[in-house]
């Protein structure tokens, strides 16, 4: 690949590049956030039915619904949303700045609407301290992946594993979240290995990061404890060949 990272990271890749043509090994919604900052660009998504979960879960008709219900209130969208979701939105946000954009909003609003993802919003909601339902109202969508990992689990790896630090996704649920040593998107996982000096970590994603670790960072230590998406692995070279030969 020319580029590797998370959706947002490489949509944005896409803006310094020349190419005409962007080629995105992902999801729809990824390739469509690319598309949307590369409107001159032609966008190729390999594997077409490669949806998301969490973008799958909501449409603009129940963005309106919720506007509708709630009138007045900003719509906060995670980006793992359909570019029809962002379209009806009033500010999109990653994992990584969902925290910091919110608490502004708050200095404005009493009450916000979070979309799509159930657990992350309770989780921003537990971090600001804001009541789930009055002041942050969420839509139920989850994660397949992040929805299947067990809290229970995580004493028994730190028995097995004497020193590991563990680090999750903010899309996994706020029981597993209390338990582990860090939170955060892909890209603050990536750095915080990169700093830390534990003797071994484990990441609590999406089978990928783990891969991608383990290939750029050859010296550090990783315990398996991952899920893999199937939308994410619909993408394969077989199907980049065809997209470029087609």
């Amino acid at each position: 690949a020319d580029f590797t990272g998370d959706s947002y990271k490489l949509a944005k890749d896409c803006v310094g590049t020349k190419a005409k043509r962007i080629v995105f090994c992902g999801v729809r919604f990824m390739a469509e956030t690319a598309k949307i900052l590369n409107p001159d660009k032609e966008v190729y998504l390999p594997a077409l039915e490669a949806g998301c979960s969490l973008a799958d879960a909501i449409t603009g008709n129940d963005v309106r619904k919720l506007k509708a219900k709630h009138p007045g209130l900003p719509v906060v969208s995670y980006i793992n949303t359909t570019a029809e979701v962002k379209a009806e939105s009033d500010v999109i946000v990653t994992s990584a700045n969902a925290s910091r954009i919110l608490r502004k909003l708050y200095e404005k609003h009493p009450a916000l609407i979070f979309l799509p993802d159930e657990w992350m919003g309770k989780n921003l909601a537990r971090e600001l301290g804001k009541k789930l339902g009055k002041e942050l109202i969420v839509w139920k969508g989850r994660c397949i992946v992040h929805e299947n990992f067990d809290p229970s689990s995580v004493k028994l790896y730190r028995r097995m594993y004497p020193g590991v630090e563990i680090l999750a996704h903010a899309e996994c649920s706020p029981a597993l979240v209390q338990t582990v040593d860090f939170v955060g998107g892909t890209g603050d996982m990536m750095r915080r290995v990169k700093e830390s000096k534990a003797p071994a970590f484990m990441l609590v994603t999406e089978c990928g990061l783990g891969d991608y670790a383990r290939t750029v960072l050859p010296g550090k230590k990783f315990i398996p404890m991952c899920r893999l998406c199937p939308h994410m692995r619909a993408t394969e070279l077989g199907r980049i060949l065809k997209a470029l030969e087609d």
